[in-house]
């Protein structure tokens, strides 16, 4: 059986996530070509965090789906990155759950479609689990609602990964109570289509969420997707301190 570290970075500034994400991902990639030069043995690990404000624009992006000045973002404390992901450009800020699974692929399977269409469906089964129904879009990545009589198109979770000799980094980022207006400075993923917005669990719902219990679920659906089990160096308080009391 495969074992992840399990980790809650907390509330952690963008620029340090990605450096962590990147040490641990090179760490992997030595470790399995036999490169290690301490011997010791490198986990794959799954990485909770919430960051500051921040844009980030992938690899595939434009400039011009950032719709603030330099002079803006400092005016609002925003925090702007070009990264390596894929995908363009969207918002992390307080109120998303972000999630970075590092993981040597090379151990679960070599395809890097079915690998983000297995985090999609771990967030749609984590929204069912809150009731709220969601599925995927056609064409974009992600995890969508469905349009209602009154209501477009709205993305609930952005993807974006990347991948070196098939370890993974980035993830998701699961909208559970972030303040939406951010998303109103950017043409999110790229995506200006009146007829598809942006949206939170907690608009949905119409209440505020037990963001633990939101983790917790996270957890329990990519450990069953993926078939691992938690390393013992994982922080399993995460899981087991709890109960669920969502349903």
């Amino acid at each position: 059986m495969r074992k992840v570290k399990l980790t809650d970075w907390k509330r952690i500034g963008y620029e340090e996530a990605w450096d962590h994400q990147t040490q641990i991902q090179q760490e992997l990639i030595a470790y399995k070509r036999g490169r290690l030069e301490d011997g010791r043995d490198v986990e794959h690990q799954f990485v909770f965090c919430e960051h500051e404000p921040v844009y980030t624009l992938g690899k595939s992006g434009s400039m011009d789906h950032l719709l603030l000045s330099e002079a803006e973002l400092q005016e609002k404390s925003i925090h702007f990155h070009k990264i390596n992901r894929g995908g363009d450009i969207t918002y992390h800020g307080p109120g998303q759950v972000v999630g970075y699974p590092i993981l040597d692929l090379d151990d679960f399977f070599t395809d890097v479609h079915k690998y983000v269409r297995f985090i999609e469906e771990a967030i749609i089964q984590t929204l069912a689990s809150f009731g709220i129904h969601s599925d995927r879009e056609p064409g974009y990545t992600g995890v969508w609602l469905p349009a209602t009589n009154t209501l477009p198109r709205r993305k609930i979770c952005a993807i974006g990964v990347h991948l070196s000799r098939w370890v993974t980094m980035h993830g998701f980022a699961l909208n559970v109570q972030p303040d939406l207006t951010y998303f109103g400075h950017i043409i999110p993923c790229g995506i200006n289509d009146e007829d598809k917005a942006v949206t939170s669990m907690e608009l949905e719902l119409g209440h505020t969420l037990d963001v633990s219990a939101v983790k917790r679920e996270i957890a329990k659906q990519f450990q069953q997707l993926f078939g691992w089990e938690w390393s013992e160096s994982s922080d399993k308080k995460l899981i087991f301190a709890a109960n669920d009391t969502h349903e």
